[in-house]
């Protein structure tokens, strides 16, 4: 798998603005990798390609809310 420090880390655009709320997401071969811009070196979640795909799906159409 390629080193999270290598990947190219994308920003939500609903993070906000004040530096709080950033969550980063990153594909690689294996689907994505979601993390908290704050804490680059902590945590993070891989998710497949295929439940990824849905959830945007789901997202896109407009999907439960939490």
């Amino acid at each position: 798998m390629t080193a999270p420090s290598q990947l190219t880390w994308i920003t939500s655009s609903y993070s906000g603005g004040s530096g709080t709320e950033c969550v980063q997401c990153a594909r690689n071969e294996a689907g994505t990798l979601i993390r908290d811009s704050k804490w680059a070196d902590g945590p993070i979640v891989r998710v497949g390609a295929e439940p990824w795909s849905a959830f945007v799906r789901s997202l896109r159409q407009g999907g439960p809310s939490a």
